[in-house]
């Protein structure tokens, strides 16, 4: 399922990666700490494993989209107990989401939502710190050591670290794994590209200015090797359309 690295600077992701694992070594179960490593051992030199169930959880922060999803198959390929978990948000239908999960409320999300739009301030930053606590706080309760995301951006240190006793997993960036690779592993072959949430795009009609912000976590993402050419130039050309 996994491809291997290609080239230095994936590797070097990955081995920054294993320093990361190190860290929060102490945090997790020996079997978790050991499929993880297991798993980027795999992309750095093609080495196969066992992928027994280890009965560990790990809580995922789902949404439904492309990388959560990936996320989620690629734990679950690597012997997990998987528990997607989902912000219960007005855009997320629960019937379009391939994955039965858990919901949790976010208090105070549409107010604070509304604020920042009035404000003409961008709303993606504040709406992600607003879903991921409210997961947090769930994952807690459940007892679960283990929080997965998507997030392909946050790599070396940053892909896996403690918070507050609770051990945060980006499997993307803790793998070195772009967009073309989580399409792939998904066998996702008509994705459509497009940018942004409903609430974003309604948003986004009162303050134009939003778009350039859009553009700019694109062209991140872009610079980073999250994404390639191609599919930035899609992104774009749907920020520009919304």
């Amino acid at each position: 399922m996994l491809p291997r690295a290609r080239g230095f600077v994936e590797e070097f992701r990955l081995k920054a990666s294993l320093r990361a694992l190190e860290r929060v070594k102490e945090f997790i179960e020996p079997k978790a700490y050991e499929r993880l490593r297991d798993l980027v051992e795999c992309r750095l030199t093609g080495k196969e494993f066992e992928r027994d169930k280890i009965n560990v959880k790990i809580a995922v922060a789902y949404s439904g989209g492309s990388d959560s999803s990936a996320t989620v198959k690629i734990l679950r390929w690597a012997g997990f107990d998987v528990v997607p978990i989902t912000a219960r948000l007005p855009h997320i239908s629960k019937e379009k989401l391939r994955e039965e999960t858990l919901f949790v409320e976010v208090p105070g999300y549409l107010e604070e939502m509304e604020k920042l739009i009035e404000k003409r301030a961008p709303i993606c930053g504040r709406c992600h710190s607003m879903v991921m606590r409210a997961v947090e706080e769930k994952v807690r309760e459940l007892k679960i050591r283990i929080l997965a995301t998507g997030d392909m951006l946050s790599i070396g240190s940053g892909s896996i670290y403690e918070k507050e006793n609770l051990v945060i997993l980006n499997l993307p960036a803790f793998l070195s794994l772009n967009k073309v690779d989580l399409l792939s592993i998904l066998g996702w072959e008509d994705y459509e590209f497009k940018y942004g949430c409903p609430l974003w795009r309604e948003a986004v009609k009162r303050v134009p200015i939003m778009k350039r912000f859009a553009i700019q976590r694109v062209l991140r993402e872009l610079r980073t090797g999250a994404i390639n050419e191609d599919i930035a130039k899609k992104l774009i050309f749907d920020i520009l359309r919304a």
